[in-house]
């Protein structure tokens, strides 16, 4: 038998929230190009998949998320055309609310800005999507799919590997 190296997927977050019936989206550079895809990013070392989330809310909207949902695991597998790079993402979203844009924020590097769309507005630009999970988690949002927040369970080791489990 061969060895092969370990699969090792991109574990993400993405906030999904939507206000009268429209859904606050990033444009965001991207090596394909400009791109739409929900307020999203990597789980850094130490925090939580919900402490992510309002985090990465808050970088790319200039607005700070209020979980109140978790929406589900989403896995998709592609390939980015410009590295031709096999990419893996585990997605975990939520959904919330958020207030206004907090005066003083900037967008985080690389947004070019955020902005509302319908579902049948993102369904009309899905070549523009930066991810197949993005039109994905706003139709179980709009289903009405939703899971209590403690479905998603972090360990006190996260804080400190050294925490004994």
């Amino acid at each position: 038998m061969v060895a092969t190296e370990r699969f090792r997927p991109s574990v993400t977050v993405a906030a999904v929230i939507e206000r009268d019936g429209r859904y606050l989206l990033v444009e965001e550079e991207t090596p394909e190009g400009l791109m739409l895809n929900n307020p999203a990013g990597h789980v850094e070392l130490g925090e939580s998949p919900i402490e992510a989330a309002v985090r990465e809310a808050l970088e790319e909207t200039m607005r700070a998320f209020e979980p109140e949902a978790f929406l589900g695991v989403y896995l998709a597998r592609f390939l980015r055309p410009a590295r031709l790079e096999d990419v893996t993402y585990v997605r975990l979203a939520f959904s919330g609310s958020v207030g206004e844009e907090i005066a003083g924020r900037a967008l985080d590097e690389g947004i070019r800005r955020t902005l509302w769309l319908s579902e049948a507005e993102l369904a009309a630009c899905t070549d523009r999507h930066r991810s197949p999970l993005v039109l994905q988690c706003v139709r179980d949002h709009a289903a009405g799919r939703r899971l209590p927040l403690d479905a998603v369970f972090a360990h006190a080791s996260l804080q400190s590997p050294w925490v004994k489990g």
